[in-house]
């Protein structure tokens, strides 16, 4: 996997909560779809057990990914465990000895470090951890708040301290935090990501809505 331009562009929908919402997601041309686990705060959590029955209906037809606030190697392993999934979402930071260990245990299974793009010191933290990592995904929460944010926001963020961090990076980079049928084709112009992930921006009161799924789409497609 390498970062790329608007043709080949991945399209993951996060905040999954029913196996109506992944068809969905699915059909309008989702490449991969989030599943959030237990967080601190956030839209779109759902029980590990609604996790493991879409992700068990989907796993071979797109990728599922488990959000997981969890950041020792024993409590991540225990959620992926239970949830079974393609790929693991680390939604807040995880010491690099931890990934070692996930990675040894579950080599099969792709890890996805998030990344808060608060300043540009986020620029020195990717680069750091993407050795140990399968891709980064850049959101716009805030971990250093009380009750942390750790996705969800529908903020945007500094796009030019994602876009140095896709070119001293080698693994994927997903982009996030606030995109919409909009923004997303000057998103993608000026960062170069692997692909694009998004919640909020296909939502109506909190459930996902066809219309804008594929505004969005095609917003991509014909850009």
């Amino acid at each position: 996997m390498t970062n790329g331009n608007m043709d080949r562009i991945k399209i993951k929908i996060c905040c999954i909560k029913s196996i109506a919402e992944a068809n969905l997601a699915m059909k309008s041309g989702a490449n991969a779809i989030g599943l959030v686990g237990q967080m601190p705060s956030g839209p779109g959590v759902i029980d590990i057990s609604t996790i493991r029955e879409i992700s068990e209906s989907f796993s071979d037809k797109v990728e599922t990914f488990l959000l997981t606030s969890q950041v020792s190697s024993e409590n991540i392993i225990k959620d992926y465990r239970l949830s079974l999934t393609t790929t693991i979402q680390l939604v807040d930071a995880v010491k690099e000895d931890d990934l070692k260990d996930v990675k040894e245990a579950l080599p099969e299974v792709s890890l996805i470090q998030v990344i808060h793009v608060v300043d540009p010191s986020s620029i020195r933290v990717a680069v750091a951890i993407a050795p140990f990592v399968d891709g980064i995904l850049l959101d716009s929460g805030n971990p250093n708040l009380k009750v942390k944010e750790l996705g969800g926001t529908g903020r945007t963020h500094n796009w030019e301290v994602s876009r140095q961090i896709v070119s001293r990076v080698e693994v994927p980079i997903f982009l996030a935090g606030g995109l919409n049928s909009s923004n997303v084709a000057d998103a993608i112009e000026r960062v170069s990501p692997y692909g694009v992930d998004l919640c909020s921006g296909v939502r109506i009161n909190d459930q996902l809505d066809e219309s804008k799924l594929k505004e969005f789409v095609n917003s991509l497609r014909i850009s």
